[in-house]
């Protein structure tokens, strides 16, 4: 099957959505099938070169993204404008998949889907324009937004199918006018054999990592509060390794009530993520009220691989929180419950066990669950593209041989 992908970031670029599409094509490609896939210059995150997908890559020739407004504006359309000129020098494909990313990306496949009477299913990474309407980038009674949304939507009701990241998504969707029937959900995931369970660090300090970006979806106003409140106590340690809009405040805040406790690093590699992450006791997830749906964090999933428990600072009907729960895997706390995150951790330090039973849950839960072959087979299921070896039957014995 000739399966066309389109999506601003792919490989080697180290953003989720990148990894996540690489994986998807890495897995189509194992399995015989011809994939192109139409994607950027420019990059997200930093690179991370290793084990590339045998399949063809196209870049188009887009303007620089970056994190200012206008910068992704220009980014965005130029990248738009190239996909669809690629996707039109190309071979028909039977099966076109788009992203998220520009959020106008569907639309580009809507056409190609016209154009060639292929299938066109929609991978939704976050839900626009929601998601700028959540965050105040768009006012939800401006010309722009109902026209975004009438032109996203419409690429949704045409679509073969709609993929989405968790139950909170999907009410999202319906609420858009999706038709139900099209709309599959299909959690993330992570790659058990690259990140594996180690042994837990010295119960003291008690390590809290946040590891990735740090967006505007994410809430820092809880954890910076509970950071403030244990600003000089030696027993927790706070971890932010990554980048994002919001990465320079919390610096500049930590610097200003001179919090020793906390330290700051850059993006972690494929290759060194296992041991970052295994390097906490907790992982830190956040995600802000009102981006309910909109957005599902991706964080969760690496870290149940790694088997830390997850703590979860975001709202109780969100992918997150119904995960800790069915599992047992973390804590969720609501954002602006600083009192109940400073209990929750002055309970975890005293009782460094429960600490280790979650992440042993959610090591066990991952495996079964939201594996990489899993994952996979997953989307490929929804998509109708047959695999003659699942990815799944895939051997796990590397990662069991690491677990600890």
């Amino acid at each position: 099957m000739r399966i066309l992908l389109l999506n601003q970031f792919f490989y080697p670029d180290s953003a989720a959505v990148s990894q996540f599409l690489t994986d998807l094509a890495r897995g189509l490609a194992d399995q015989g099938h011809s994939v192109r896939a139409i994607c950027g210059r420019s990059s997200y995150a930093a690179s991370d070169a290793h084990n590339p997908p045998a399949v063809e890559i196209v870049r188009t020739p887009d303007f620089p993204f970056g994190h200012g407004l206008l910068a992704r504006v220009c980014s965005y359309t130029s990248f738009l404008f190239g996909a669809l000129w690629y996707g039109l020098l190309g071979p028909r494909p039977d099966l076109i998949l788009t992203l998220t990313t520009p959020p106008a990306i569907s639309v580009v496949g809507t056409l190609l889907k016209t154009i060639y009477r292929a299938r066109h299913f929609i991978w939704e990474m976050d839900v626009y324009p929601d998601i700028a309407v959540d965050l105040k980038v768009l006012n939800p009674r401006s010309w722009l937004t109902r026209a975004l949304g009438a032109a996203f939507d419409n690429s949704r009701r045409r679509a073969d199918g709609i993929i989405v990241l968790g139950e909170c998504m999907r009410a999202r969707l319906i609420r858009r006018g999706a038709p139900k029937g099209r709309i599959h959900i299909a959690e993330n995931w992570a790659d058990s054999r690259q990140i594996y369970s180690l042994p837990f660090p010295d119960p003291e300090p008690l390590r809290i990592l946040y590891s990735g970006n740090l967006g505007l979806a994410h809430d820092v106003e809880t954890i910076r509060a509970a950071i403030y409140h244990f600003r000089s106590d030696s027993r927790f340690h706070f971890v932010f390794a990554g980048a994002g809009p919001q990465r320079a405040a919390l610096e500049s805040f930590c610097r200003q009530h001179e919090a020793a406790n906390v330290s700051f690093a850059g993006y972690r590699s494929h290759d060194d993520l296992g041991q970052s992450l295994g390097a906490c006791h907790v992982g830190l997830v956040t995600q802000k009220p009102e981006t309910l749906g909109s957005v599902v964090p991706s964080k969760t999933y690496g870290l149940m691989a790694a088997g830390r428990p997850i703590l979860y600072i975001g709202p109780s009907e969100a992918t997150p929180a119904r995960i800790v729960r069915r599992f047992q895997c973390g804590w969720q706390i609501e954002p602006g419950d600083t009192a109940g995150l400073i209990a929750l951790l002055e309970s975890l330090a005293a009782n460094p066990a429960l600490i280790r039973q979650a992440g042993a849950r959610g090591r066990e839960a991952q495996l079964q669950y939201y594996d990489l072959p899993i994952g996979v087979a997953r989307i490929c299921s929804i998509m109708g593209v047959t695999q003659s070896k699942p990815m799944s039957e895939r051997s796990l014995a590397p990662a069991a041989m690491k677990a600890v």
